[in-house]
């Protein structure tokens, strides 16, 4: 492994940013904790993207390893890592790619019971999850905590991102879920769990758009720069569409 990189080699490695990001900015970036829920599609482009855009200290969470079905779309997947670890592999790739990145993996599921203390201390949170009672579990915890919460999904060529915080609608007003409002019972996690059946089709490009866009959502959140998308506002696409990209609101 080279040696870690001192403050002059990381001005040279996002040297293409100067003029998007001002020093203040990128060194808001560069501090700030991001934890990405899932390091599969999703997350595993989201983290990449991140670790190229400066950031250094990042927390992955997940439970799975890699499978030959992951290929065609999980950019951290190859022939030679099928059956290990998605966070063991993702934070060999992301350390290959910025050395000096402090990143914490959690090769478990992400429960009830330790939500808080995976979530404990983020400045944001990344959805990267294909499983819909644990994303309602993050996105509480995101709100009692007050962290913003950048919720990403896909569906065949189709994708969404927005962001979520303590002053906006939450994740289950938003999508009208059985959930909102209610403790997570029995009765209320298998209502969700009914709607969580079904397994989506995925193609290549459309969960690394996604992946990509969160990391962008992060930046702007963390530094200040530009207008996030906020819900209600929910930024979607189908690429199957000439006019692919719309923000609408629910």
């Amino acid at each position: 492994m080279p040696e870690k990189l001192d403050n002059i080699d990381y001005w040279e490695f996002i040297d293409r940013q100067t003029g998007i990001l001002d020093k203040k900015e990128q060194l808001k970036l560069k501090d700030s904790q991001i934890t990405i829920i899932g390091c599969g599609g999703i997350g595993g482009s989201a983290a990449e993207m991140l670790v190229r855009m400066g950031v250094e200290k990042l927390r992955i969470v997940d439970k799975d390893v890699f499978e030959i079905s992951n290929i065609n779309r999980q950019v951290m997947s190859n022939m030679n890592n099928i059956g290990r670890a998605k966070t063991e592999v993702t934070q060999e790739e992301l350390l290959s790619i910025n050395p000096s990145l402090e990143i914490e993996s959690f090769n478990q599921e992400l429960t009830g019971e330790n939500v808080y203390e995976l979530l404990n201390e983020s400045h944001v949170v990344v959805d990267a999850l294909d499983n819909l009672l644990t994303r309602i579990i993050v996105s509480r915890c995101a709100i009692d905590l007050d962290i913003p919460f950048i919720h990403g999904a896909i569906h065949g060529t189709m994708g969404q991102v927005t962001g979520f915080t303590i002053n906006t609608p939450s994740y289950e007003e938003l999508f009208k879920l059985p959930s909102h409002g209610e403790d997570l019972t029995p009765e209320i996690i298998s209502r969700i769990m009914n709607l969580n059946k079904e397994v989506p089709p995925a193609i290549g490009p459309v969960p690394n758009i996604v992946g990509c866009i969160q990391a962008f959502e992060a930046v702007k959140i963390i530094t200040g720069k530009g207008t996030p998308v906020m819900a209600p506002r929910v930024l979607m696409f189908d690429l199957l569409k000439e006019e692919a990209f719309s923000v609408v609101r629910f």
